[in-house]
């Protein structure tokens, strides 16, 4: 008879195999369950991406028709099973990401082709012994070199697939080719059952719902540069806390993230752009190549801005005597005409319009407000190495300094900005429309609505020092601030 012990912990052995086991079947519920959510969160978040399943498979059901068409079956046998084959791997979400891999499959099938036809006849003049070892050596050569230059960064960025379709082509034909006596039949119907492939899904992928790589590019340089419009914007009242702002807003600023990680994306969408014929309003040979030069001052600039962040969030704080008297104004003027700069130039981007004066004029005063700011930090330096400790230290500026500092630096990527759209708007293959009179108009009330802004330099405020000598700092700051 079993001891009441053992009864016990057999008794705890079940229920923990039990919860066990209900723990199991919970998860898998779960996961059921969460299956189809996701599936509905993906489709809603990119609808492009239900059309793309739903075009797939129509192109891989028209090249398997061939099957069923008795003079196709009968022109191509088994090889048909080549054109699915090539539907597979060369329909993608993009026309340039297709017609690139598609391009690249048929150039890469006819020379491997032609080539190993012609090493296959070379060695069949070579006699029986030695055929194989011609083959062998050329396999061996043709294989080690393909693959070294596929490492050209240029190579691999465009023509990787193709080399790669070369390489088992190449090999495919001539090895096979070695037992094989009809081998020109051969390489005929696998090069006709590819072309069909290819072209069946480059039919499909042009001319129903196209996805063009180009457009992609486009908006997303231009939603990137909005996005640093919109932290900036709302960075000055975030930072300085101003008075009557509402609740935090410090959620919404975090759009700029993704613009941190876009290189590569950008790089791969302007590869394939360069493969798509003119559509829309791009016309052929859009210069896709300068939209990495403008996503790359984008980068850095949200670089800075990521830096700006980690001062919303920091423990060491500039003084509140120091952000209201002598900082807050301008740190403040500087991000908002900044990030109005800004979405004004990705207003112009996405819509293909020259920039009207209104962002120039923004730039301009957030450059003035910056050289201001540069002038105040110099002489409140200045002034504070020369009096007592009950004036401003130094060790408080700190903060503020490198605010300012990292608000110039944003300042300086807005002109860079501005000047690469300007840029890309001379390129002769590019079509920039004029601003409509409107918008001129509105350009134009905004830029008047501002009252003039002088700029502070060195020399008047050595003149304000000399006027009051023996003056504090206080005092004199007072004096800057009122000259701002």
């Amino acid at each position: 008879m079993a001891s009441p012990a053992i009864c016990d912990r057999n008794n705890r052995n079940d229920g923990e195999n039990g919860s066990r086991s209900m723990g199991l079947c919970g998860k898998v519920m779960n996961k059921v369950v969460e299956f189809p959510i996701k599936l509905k969160k993906l489709g809603q978040d990119d609808p492009r991406r239900i059309v793309h399943s739903l075009k797939v498979g129509l192109a891989v059901l028209l090249v398997s028709l061939l099957y069923y068409v008795q003079p196709f079956y009968n022109g191509l046998g088994d090889t048909t099973m080549w054109a699915v084959i090539t539907v597979v791997v060369v329909f993608e979400f993009s026309v340039g990401a297709t017609l690139g891999r598609g391009l690249n499959r048929i150039m890469a099938t006819f020379l491997a082709g032609a080539l190993g036809f012609g090493v296959h006849h070379l060695a069949n003049i070579s006699g029986e012994i030695g055929h194989p070892i011609l083959i062998g050596i050329f396999v061996f050569l043709l294989a080690a070199s393909v693959t070294f230059i596929r490492f050209f960064p240029r190579m691999k960025a465009r023509f990787d697939y193709g080399l790669l379709i070369f390489i088992l082509t190449f090999c495919l034909i001539s090895v096979s080719g070695y037992r094989e006596e009809e081998i020109l039949e051969m390489a005929h119907k696998r090069v006709s059952t590819i072309l069909i492939g290819a072209f069946t899904a480059v039919f499909v992928c042009i001319f129903i719902c196209p996805v063009w790589a180009g457009d992609d590019l486009h908006n997303s340089v231009a939603n990137n540069i909005e996005k640093l419009g919109s932290f900036l914007e709302g960075f000055g009242d975030e930072y300085f806390k101003v008075a009557g702002n509402g609740e935090s807003n410090r959620a919404h600023l975090q759009g700029y993230t993704s613009v941190l990680n876009s290189k590569q994306s950008e790089e791969t969408q302007a590869n394939f752009a360069r493969w798509e014929p003119r559509h829309g309003k791009f016309r052929y040979r859009h210069p896709w190549r300068h939209y990495l030069k403008i996503g790359h001052l984008t980068r850095q600039c949200a670089y800075r801005i990521e830096t700006l962040n980690g001062y919303l969030n920091s423990e060491i704080q500039t003084p509140l005597n120091i952000q209201s008297n002598k900082v807050q104004e301008l740190c403040m003027k500087m991000s908002s005409e900044s990030g109005k700069a800004l979405k004004e130039l990705a207003w112009a981007l996405k819509t293909l319009t020259v920039p009207c004066a209104a962002a120039s004029s923004h730039i301009t005063k957030s450059r003035a407000a910056a050289n201001n700011l540069t002038s105040m930090f110099r002489t409140s330096s200045a002034a504070a190495a020369g009096v007592g400790g009950d004036q401003v230290r130094l060790l408080d500026m700190v903060p503020a300094v490198t605010v300012a500092s990292l608000l110039s630096d944003v300042v300086a990527y807005a002109e860079q900005i501005e000047k690469s759209i300007q840029e890309l708007a001379s390129f002769p293959h590019v079509q920039f429309k004029s601003a409509e009179p409107k918008t001129l108009q509105s350009c134009n009330t905004s830029s008047s609505n501002v009252g003039p802004h002088r700029v502070i330099t060195m020399d008047r405020l050595a003149s304000l020092q000399v006027q009051e000598p023996h003056k504090g700092i206080g005092t004199k700051l007072q004096r800057v601030s009122s000259a701002i």
